[in-house]
């Protein structure tokens, strides 16, 4: 796991740009805290930082191939999980190789087989490849969007990096936010391809991107595609069984400590089991965030039925793990420095407030003892486990399902948000645009009713559009602080598995998330295989309440601050007042997106271009 970065000039000579490729290099250390790594040819400069975890000694980047028709040089960020079997095949077929690291099977790879290598490979990785033979940059990201890369067109080529501030570290790279930059910032719409910054543009999942002084061409090697699924229920259930007890396995592998994020759910619980069942005599490390008082203190809401911690404990007690409770306390969460730093690792103003601040404590204190973590990730999204994608209205609405009511901190209410701002973004109708345009990319089959099409749709909604912001801030947090995070539940070939199982089947039980239940109840406590979905905890402290309105009232003394061009000033000031203990979801989100929005403005200084 890594950042890469690059930068394509085709009437530039990018010998005598070393000092900006350092630059744009430089601002992802934190994704790779072991090395540092350049390389520069007249109209190619790539950039690299290194987090090893496989062949901790070979696996170093910028990596080169020398053939007689020209140089290949390969930047390369994640984790290939076939990489062994790939390795074999191409030594059978005449390659030799002087690692034993999978970033050179990806560039051997490429040798051998070209961009037909992407058919090959299983894992979460996104790299870029500068062939000397034909004079092109080829960029490629895995198949549901795991890891992260942009670029950026410029007049003679492209700017790249794993995150946008390193394209934005070069001076070529514009730092405006314009109308459509706003609306996916404040829309949670999650298009795919966009990001906030004008002229950044995402390597979509599944896609190659070629860049030659003919222009940039983009090639999808891969979508999730509707097919028939007619296995019985046994054989689904055992068939996924199968699928995740091998990916599990796979996933395990590292030459660096590794450890399981634990919630408590049947997801993670799920996962935890099967890595202690391949790890046997080992002592599986586990790790789980709470907060100070939540277990004794906790009152049910409308997300939430119980707390975490007990569930977490009867699990790691079950299958013998090392298990580690990340206690944090309020006043960590409301820490300014925490806020900032989880912005400045999502370059926009994207967050989920204090789940964010608690999710990059929580990796930043695994990181003291482990490097790679698996996480459950993507399970509710594939196995239907949201408890929105349950309730009849939000089946039938014409809305993006985790936006349709209010569910959580992605809610369609555009609260302390300047009213005129509102009303010149058309946030609605960007909202409702974005959506048909989703929909219609959706596959029936003929066989389908109306129902079963409806929660295709909803399924696929998620696992091509919130999926991915979800993996996206996953990445971002753990990466932040040179963690390595691995999600067994995106391996594509689950995801095509269960995708096409129909609803019926994935709710065969009459719960949500039947699949993945009964293909994991005998390995669990009943009490959790049987556990209604619970989100990621989020800190019910009123401590925490009143530090946000306190930090908003700071914000209030700076009377020309650009913020009050987008939030307003006086729903700011009047939620500022407010009784904490009976505070509502609406106005903390207001407060933390003022905060999120504030921060934002300070560090990064957009040019905002507002309609």
């Amino acid at each position: 796991m890594c950042g890469i970065t690059g930068w394509v000039s085709f009437n530039r000579d990018l010998t005598r740009e070393r000092e900006a490729l350092d630059a744009m290099t430089g601002t992802m250390a934190c994704r790779g805290p072991d090395a540092r790594g350049t390389w520069i040819d007249r109209h190619a400069a790539l950039g690299h930082r290194r987090l090893a975890v496989i062949d901790l000694v070979g696996g170093a980047q910028p990596m080169t191939v020398r053939t007689e028709q020209g140089e290949v040089a390969l930047v390369y960020s994640g984790e290939v999980y076939n990489f062994v079997e790939l390795r074999d095949e191409l030594i059978r077929a005449g390659e030799r190789f002087t690692t034993s690291s999978d970033t050179e099977v990806v560039l051997r790879g490429y040798l051998r087989w070209g961009t037909e290598l992407a058919d090959r490979l299983n894992g979460m990785y996104a790299f870029a490849l500068w062939d000397a033979r034909d004079h092109k940059l080829v960029m490629m990201r895995d198949r549901v969007g795991i890891k992260p890369l942009y670029y950026y067109r410029t007049p003679d080529g492209v700017l790249f990096g794993s995150e946008q501030k390193a394209i934005l570290a070069n001076r070529l790279a514009r730092r405006v936010v314009d109308t459509d930059g706003l609306r996916e910032a404040l829309s949670y719409a999650f298009t795919p391809g966009h990001a906030i910054w004008a002229g950044i543009q995402q390597v979509e999942p599944g896609t190659i991107v070629t860049v030659d002084d003919a222009g940039v061409r983009e090639r999808t090697y891969w979508r999730l595609r509707t097919r028939p699924h007619t296995a019985d229920v046994d054989t689904s259930v055992g068939h996924v069984r199968e699928l995740l007890d091998d990916i599990v396995r796979r996933q395990l592998v590292a030459d660096v400590p590794r450890c399981l994020l634990l919630s408590g759910g049947l997801d993670s619980s799920t996962l935890t089991a099967l890595a202690a069942a391949h790890l046997a005599g080992e002592r599986v490390p586990t790790f789980a965030v709470d907060f100070t008082g939540q277990a004794e203190n906790f009152t049910p809401d409308d997300l939430r039925d119980t707390p975490d911690t007990p569930f977490i404990h009867e699990v790691a007690e079950h299958v013998g793990a090392e298990h580690s409770d990340i206690v944090l306390d309020p006043k960590a969460l409301a820490d300014p420095d925490v806020r900032k730093a989880a912005l400045v690792a999502r370059d926009a103003p994207l967050g989920v407030g204090d789940m964010d601040f608690s999710l990059y404590l929580l990796f930043k204190a695994i990181r003291e003892k482990s490097t790679v973590a698996l996480s459950g990730e993507a399970a509710d999204e594939l196995f239907g486990g949201y408890r929105h994608m349950h309730v009849p209205a939000i089946q039938r609405a014409r809305a993006f399902p985790w936006i349709a009511v209010s569910v959580g901190p992605f809610d369609k209410d555009a609260t302390g948000l300047h009213p005129g701002l509102v009303s010149r973004l058309k946030l609605e109708e960007y909202r409702l645009e974005r959506y048909d345009s989703a929909v219609a990319e959706v596959e029936r089959l003929e066989s389908e009713d109306d129902f079963e099409y409806r929660m295709r749709v909803m399924v696929h909604l998620h696992l091509t559009r919130f999926m991915r912001y979800m993996l996206d801030r996953k990445d971002r947090m753990s990466m932040a602080v040179g963690l390595e995070v691995r999600v067994p539940f995106c391996d594509h070939r689950l995801v095509e598995y269960v995708y096409n199982a129909p609803w019926a089947l994935k709710t065969y039980d009459g719960r949500e998330k039947s699949l993945l239940r009964g293909a994991a109840k005998e390995m669990l406590p009943s009490s959790v295989a049987w556990r209604p979905k619970s989100p990621y905890p989020s800190t019910q402290d009123p401590y925490y309440s009143r530090e946000l309105q306190q930090q908003a009232s700071a914000l209030l003394t700076r009377r020309h601050h650009e913020l009050f061009e987008l939030v307003d000033r006086g729903w700011l000031k009047a939620a500022t007042k407010r009784d904490t203990a009976g505070m509502g979801r609406l106005t903390r989100l207001g407060l933390e997106r003022a905060l999120d929005l504030a921060v934002w403005l300070d560090v990064y200084h957009p040019d905002l271009r507002l309609p």
